[in-house]
């Protein structure tokens, strides 16, 4: 028998560690189930774990002392292992410099540890180890709750360290990613708005849904974006925009069977309509949006000049009307240049556009009270009427009669030879007229060119709005300058802040006063007579509204007056003696800075120098009254009234009287034996019974060519001789001083002087004269800086007298309170007083 083989004796494996009942978690709904299944844990709670333990870590057919041999060597083992995976620690790669090989992979190097622990052999597994101390099941437990509380400590730093380290670079990164990713997406974006607008201006009935995706790309949130996407529909807009008005069919033309071309044509049509519509919604939306007004109003401008005739014009002119009197110039300017262009450009839209631009814009004056830009109103200069519609209305109407007459014949005529059995004959005919008379409506709709009624009644409508606006504008100012004394203290003299429309509109009367109907004349001289008069409605507002009118305004009404009353000298007979008392006063109060010198040389040329005859009296207190005023003022407004007074002494020769210099006065007196300077009125001032010593005053003028015009006139005597530059106006005058007053430089009299001396005391001709200073090395800066820092003086000078005057105010009425608070004091001691008394 052979030797019986040695058993291997394998080990039960270890037993969890026990836990206590404190650190069991056990969830809510554990202990729920438990609750209600009591009775069957009822079981498990009588098992025996001790046999149980018993039974499972027994060994059969082993010793106990070979049992713990075993034990022991499994511990070794380990506490081994647990030391080779101690001893190989790898660095951090923070803390070293890693080592690139060619591959390009990079390897970090390691720090072994020497194990604290002795080496165990082969031969020493069976042998125990005296020093290893076995610890108890409660202080294993200790020591792994200690090491799981420090675990969760040096992770929690480990994780604050790291975020601190990862903040900064990750926070960069998402920068630099957000930018790119926003810079990539605005290339993307603008490219595709380009593809798409390529393909629409190629080809624009296979791609027309491609609008709806251009007008969503434009309603972007960058700016940037939405505003490409709007200028790149408005290019796409004025090329595929057809040259007709769209016409959506009816439920009836619904209804019919059509072809596909036909099909096609009104999906096209459809398309492009409710895009367009879209398209417009949102340009009057972005329109109120301070960021995008321009680029908006822009479009809509572009849009209305390029396709007047399409659909959706009135909200187009509403847009454009609503900032024809806008504060910002850009906007103002580019409405304006709408406008105008609207009322040149008639042939695109055949007049439609301009009737209701002229009715949008007189209502829009009335709705703000004439408080508005003069440019809303001066767009109506630019318009235009044909004069002739009536005698083509005329001629039509005999060609249609002679037409018609002939027609009648004819009918007459088949009807006397035709059989009665040709009744189907008769009736073709009459269908073949019917289709050419509809023929012919429909060509007349689709052209843009009305007949000769059609533009009669429009330019009518437009006529009878634009003097709507006008006379409610001269309305406006009438009721302005008869306010009440307070509101015309506390506004500024001389300033029109208040009637800002009134030169525009005395313009456009002037333009179109041919075309007034003779019923509304009678009130228009009424209102120009009140105008520059300056008296309203009550009898003492002259010096109210002479302070409120400025003298520009004033002659302007004198001037449309004249003009009104030259365009319909056959149908009205009105007195213009009123309005040469008024130019005669206003000539005295004209100031050349703040009053315009054009509109005084256009008023003396329309009234004094283009009137076909003057009084005798009349003419020579205006000779009186130019002479003295070109001595008052500048070199072109005193060539002005020299060229007016040289052509009223040309056309009454009794008025050269006055240059006979006698010692009463004039030979010839009038009337009035004295002169009365300061007299309202020309026919009463006597001018016949004075000198015009003026002229030798104005001989001596600095200017050569106003002295040289003096000594002219003063050299004619009473036959009719000729005088220097007796063909030119006044107007051509006042322009050409003052052009010539910005190059011109007085000659020096020191040196003329200097000259008349030397040649009475016999010195030679060569003598040193005195240079003349040359004022072109004048600095242009310094001068500017010394202008303005005067003209700033003098703004803070009135800036102070105005906080004196508000500072004085307030003391004033500082002291009137003490005065109160006083009184009521003495009142109350006179009440105690009584009652003390009574009682």
């Amino acid at each position: 028998m052979g030797r019986k083989k040695s058993e291997k004796i394998i080990l039960p494996p270890e037993l969890p560690p026990e836990i206590p009942d404190d650190e069991v978690e056990v969830s809510d709904e554990d202990l729920q189930f438990v609750q209600h299944n009591r009775q069957y844990a009822l079981g498990f709670s009588r098992l025996d774990t001790q046999s149980i333990t018993k039974h499972v870590t027994r060994v059969a057919d082993a010793k106990e002392d070979a049992l713990e041999a075993l034990y022991e060597k499994r511990l070794k083992k380990k506490a081994l292992q647990k030391e080779k995976e101690e001893s190989g620690v790898q660095i951090d790669p923070v803390d070293a410099l890693p080592v690139k090989t060619l591959d390009g992979k990079l390897y970090y190097r390691t720090l072994t540890k020497t194990s604290t622990l002795s080496e165990l052999g082969d031969k020493e597994a069976g042998s125990t180890d005296k020093g290893i101390v076995r610890l108890t099941k409660p202080e294993r437990r200790a020591k792994l709750k200690q090491q799981r509380k420090e675990a969760k400590k040096l992770g929690k730093e480990l994780e604050k360290v790291e975020e601190v380290q990862q903040t900064p670079q990750a926070a960069v990164l998402a920068e630099v990613k957000e930018d790119l990713t926003a810079e990539e997406a605005f290339e993307n974006k603008k490219q595709k708005l380009a593809e798409l607008g390529m393909a629409l201006l190629a080809n624009p009935e296979p791609n027309i849904k491609s609008l709806k995706e251009m007008l969503q790309i434009s309603k972007d949130n960058d700016h940037a974006i939405a505003k490409l996407g709007v200028l790149s529909m408005l290019t796409v807009f004025k090329d595929i925009i057809p040259g007709y008005r769209i016409r959506l069919p009816t439920e009836k033309e619904l209804e019919m069977k059509v072809s596909k071309d036909v099909k096609k044509m009104r999906f096209y049509e459809s398309t492009l309509l409710s895009a367009y519509k879209a398209y417009l919604q949102w340009l009057i939306m972005l329109e109120k949006k301070p960021s995008f007004q321009h680029v908006a109003v822009r479009c809509i401008c572009t849009l209305l000049d390029a396709v007047p005739h399409f659909n959706f014009q009135e909200s187009l002119l509403g847009v454009i009307v609503r900032n024809i009197g806008s504060s910002d110039d850009v906007i103002r300017k580019l409405c304006c240049a709408t406008a105008k262009s609207l009322f040149t450009n008639e042939g695109k839209h055949g007049g439609e556009a301009t009737v209701l631009t002229v009715r949008m814009i007189a209502d829009h004056v009335k709705a703000h009270n004439c408080q508005l830009h003069p440019d809303s109103i001066e767009v109506f200069l630019s318009l235009s009427f044909d004069e002739d519609l009536r005698r083509q209305e005329k001629a039509a109407n005999e060609e249609n009669r002679v037409k018609n007459k002939k027609n009648r014949k004819r009918k007459n005529l088949e009807e006397s030879s035709q059989m009665p059995g040709s009744d189907k004959k008769k009736s073709r005919k009459e269908l073949m007229t019917k289709m050419r008379e509809e023929v012919a409506a429909d060509y007349k709709a689709a052209s843009f060119t009305p007949d000769v009624t059609e533009r009669r009644v429009m330019q009518t409508q437009t006529l009878s709005a634009v003097f709507e606006t006008y006379f409610r504008i001269l309305k406006h100012t009438m009721q302005s300058t008869s306010a009440s004394q307070e509101e015309i203290a506390n506004s500024d003299s001389g300033a029109s802040g208040s009637h800002p429309l009134l030169s525009p509109c005395l313009k456009g009367l002037g333009k179109f006063s041919h075309l007034i109907d003779l019923d509304f004349m009678g009130d228009l001289m009424i209102y120009l007579r009140k105008l520059a008069s300056g008296s309203g409605n009550s009898g003492n507002c002259s010096q109210k509204n002479s302070k409120y009118l400025t003298v520009s305004e004033r002659l302007q009404c004198c001037i449309i007056a004249f003009r009104v009353m030259r365009s319909n000298l056959d149908a009205l007979n009105v007195d213009l003696h009123e309005f040469f008392v008024q130019l005669y006063n206003i000539m005295l109060e004209y100031s050349p800075g703040r009053d315009r010198g054009e509109v005084l040389a256009e008023a003396l040329k329309l009234m004094l120098c283009e009137d076909r005859q003057h009084d005798m009296q009349k003419a020579a207190g205006f000779v009186k009254r130019l002479a003295t005023f070109s001595l008052c003022f500048g070199s072109a407004e005193s060539m002005a009234a020299l060229v007016t007074l040289k052509h009223l002494l040309q056309k009454n020769i009794k008025c050269r009287n006055l240059l006979e210099n006698d010692a009463g006065g004039g030979s010839v007196s009038g009337i009035i034996a004295k002169f009365q300077p300061y007299a309202s009125d020309p026919n009463l001032s006597g001018a016949l019974a004075s000198v015009l010593w003026e002229l030798n005053l104005l001989s001596k003028h600095y200017h050569p060519t106003v002295s040289t015009m003096a000594s002219n006139i003063s050299s004619m005597n009473s036959a009719q001789n000729q005088v220097h530059l007796s063909i030119v106006s006044p107007q051509q005058a006042f322009m050409d001083l003052s052009l010539e007053r910005e190059s011109f430089k007085p000659q020096n009299e020191s040196m003329k002087l200097n000259n008349k001396r030397k040649k009475g005391s016999g010195s030679s001709k060569s003598a040193s004269i005195e240079p003349i200073p040359d004022t072109s090395s004048i600095d242009e800066d310094e001068v500017r800086k010394k202008l303005s820092t005067h003209f700033n003086l003098l703004r803070d000078i009135k800036e102070n007298e105005r906080l004196r005057s508000e500072l004085d105010r307030t003391t004033l009425y500082l002291q009137l309170y003490e005065q109160h608070k006083k009184q009521k004091k003495k009142g109350k001691t006179k009440t105690k007083k009584s009652v003390v008394l009574t009682a």
